[in-house]
């Protein structure tokens, strides 16, 4: 669907997906303000031609005016371990800067959103593929933060008739040329098992080879940022095309609908890199699942999307050739 040229706030946008999808917004022609504090981001990750506003989303009342049709909100922390550690920085800012920013939206009238949600909402789930509708139960207070930012999103939209989209997302990976992840710390096992392909780390850990799964590790959802991304220019156009009316808070899962282990994204990271990953094999972690796998049924069907890039190696292809140029590598 071909949309006029719009304007858009895109908080978070020097993050990972936050700038992935701010460059698909210019792609398609629209004017982006990205609003950052930079305390996870890069502020070279924000994409050229965008707009740049140093600061947080506690004070996006100070730019936020009737000028933009919309708000994308990707600035949250999302490290899980620093959540059990510290919970309050996790509720002050996701929690406490959502509540914010929605108070900026109503005062300036703008009245369309996409969250960047996550299935850390689930937990641990009671079975596999996750539909919507399983019940969330969060194990940490990043998956608990996210989901009590649903439910504020949900209360915004039935007492002020905002349009909203929360899009779930399961585990995001690959990059989209120059824009890639580069968290610090790293968590995510794409970007680590990389970094073994790089000699920056001497080998991956396995943690658990006896999960109930064909080959004993854990299995998860792999999506490509870029499918990520379409997903959210299509949220836009739902909204802007009444699909989703004022009102409504609509929540999406967004994943492949395959799972693939641990020892498979090794495997598929050795294939890809020509560089043999060396594996230490450790203890399970508490509160680690067997399985995570999205069924997206409901993105399908309310936005028309489908992940374009599904394939594994594909997704490590674009990683691989991203670490490489952050490396100095040659490919």
């Amino acid at each position: 669907m071909t949309t006029a040229a719009k304007k858009y706030l895109v908080t978070g946008g020097a993050g990972y997906v936050g700038s992935v999808v701010a460059a698909h917004l210019l792609e398609r022609g629209h004017r982006v303000t990205v609003l950052d504090d930079l305390s996870t981001g890069f502020a070279e990750g924000v994409p050229e031609g965008a707009e740049f506003i140093e600061g947080r989303i506690q004070d996006a009342a100070k730019w936020l005016d009737d000028s933009y049709d919309g708000v994308l909100h990707f600035a949250a922390f999302s490290q899980v371990g620093e959540s059990v550690a510290k919970p309050e920085k996790y509720w002050e800012n996701n929690v406490g800067g959502t509540m914010a920013l929605l108070a900026a939206m109503r005062e300036a009238g703008v009245h369309r959103l996409v969250f960047s949600s996550t299935a850390a909402t689930y937990g641990e789930p009671e079975s596999v593929p996750i539909t919507e509708s399983a019940p969330t139960a969060p194990t940490s207070p990043y998956g608990a933060s996210k989901l009590a930012v649903d439910h504020m999103i949900g209360g915004e939209c039935a007492a002020h008739g905002l349009a909203a989209v929360s899009l779930r997302y399961f585990n995001v990976a690959g990059a989209y040329g120059s824009l890639g992840e580069r968290h610090a710390p790293e968590s995510h096992l794409i970007p680590l098992v990389l970094q073994v392909a790089l000699g920056e780390r001497e080998a991956i850990s396995v943690y658990g080879e006896d999960y109930p799964t064909a080959d004993g590790t854990c299995v998860r959802d792999y999506i490509h940022v870029a499918d990520l991304a379409e997903a959210h220019l299509l949220a836009l156009d739902a909204m802007t095309a009444d699909d989703v009316p004022a009102g409504e808070h609509l929540v999406c899962n967004l994943g492949n609908g395959n799972g693939f282990s641990v020892r498979e994204v090794v495997e598929t990271v050795r294939a890809v890199t020509g560089h043999p990953i060396p594996e230490i094999t450790a203890a399970r972690r508490p509160g680690d699942p067997a399985a995570l796998v999205a069924s997206a049924d409901t993105a399908r069907e309310r936005l028309g999307w489908t992940p374009s890039r599904p394939d594994l190696a594909d997704v490590v292809a674009d990683a691989w050739a991203f670490a490489q140029e952050r490396a100095g590598v040659q490919p």
